[in-house]
């Protein structure tokens, strides 16, 4: 396997450099939006399948969510998502949970909690994983746990999961946010200090530091739990 330093490059801080959108690119998310809402207007007068309503609910959802329009999102994205779970469109169903927690509604806390069970449970997409792990690492304070087993899960899952070029490039990123996760924490600064980190927390072993993120997921979600887990493992095809 591939060596990556953590500690050769800083990320950058994501809030700090966010800005509002132009007025180009505001007026452009709402010309996408006009179009996506007449063909969902279309799908819903009975021209399409449940499964392209879905899937259009989700853009337009993703679209209002850009624009900050969370409240409206809120209601197609959950929609999306039940219809996702009914029929085992376990990556969908994870990307819907993206959107809703972006929609930064009462429920989103627990969307993301359930995106991510779906995640690390489903063999989806590890971009999304690695996308749905990192809203953990921006919401926990710097000196909880939860940000460094949601880190050390971004990588394992990129080793595991990914290949190729997109392997490296996944694997590269995710060390450097474990690196950056290391440093907030506990102000880690060196390789060495970084292993002593890891293995203080019981970060090297999968076994251990995913049960730690199930614990994590139980507290995104308490219980409103919107499908029966137990049940969907059932229906996973291994």
């Amino acid at each position: 396997m591939k060596s990556f330093d953590p500690f050769a490059i800083r990320l950058p801080d994501t809030a700090a450099d966010s800005v509002f959108n132009s007025g180009s690119e505001f007026a452009a998310l709402e010309s996408h939006l006009q179009v996506l809402n007449e063909r969902l207007a279309a799908i819903e007068r009975g021209s399409g399948s449940a499964h392209e309503l879905a899937d259009l609910r989700l853009q337009v959802a993703r679209t209002l969510v850009n624009l900050e329009r969370g409240v409206e999102a809120w209601p197609l994205a959950r929609a999306a998502f039940d219809h996702f779970i009914e029929w085992d469109q376990f990556e969908s169903a994870a990307d819907a949970c993206d959107v809703l927690f972006q929609s930064e509604q009462p429920g989103s806390v627990a969307a993301l909690g359930q995106g991510i069970w779906l995640a690390v449970t489903c063999p989806i997409d590890p971009e999304l994983t690695i996308e749905l792990l990192n809203h953990v690492i921006d919401e926990t304070p710097d000196d909880a746990d939860g940000a460094a087993v949601a880190a050390t899960t971004a990588l394992f899952l990129a080793d595991v999961r990914a290949e190729g070029r997109h392997r490296e490039d996944l694997m590269f990123f995710t060390t450097q946010l474990l690196g950056t996760v290391a440093r907030r924490h506990s102000q880690i600064e060196t390789p060495e200090q970084l292993d002593h980190w890891m293995e203080r927390l019981e970060l090297k072993e999968p076994e251990k530091f995913l049960v730690r993120l199930r614990n994590v997921v139980d507290v995104l979600v308490q219980d409103d739990w919107w499908f029966d887990r137990e049940a969907l493992q059932r229906r996973l095809p291994y």
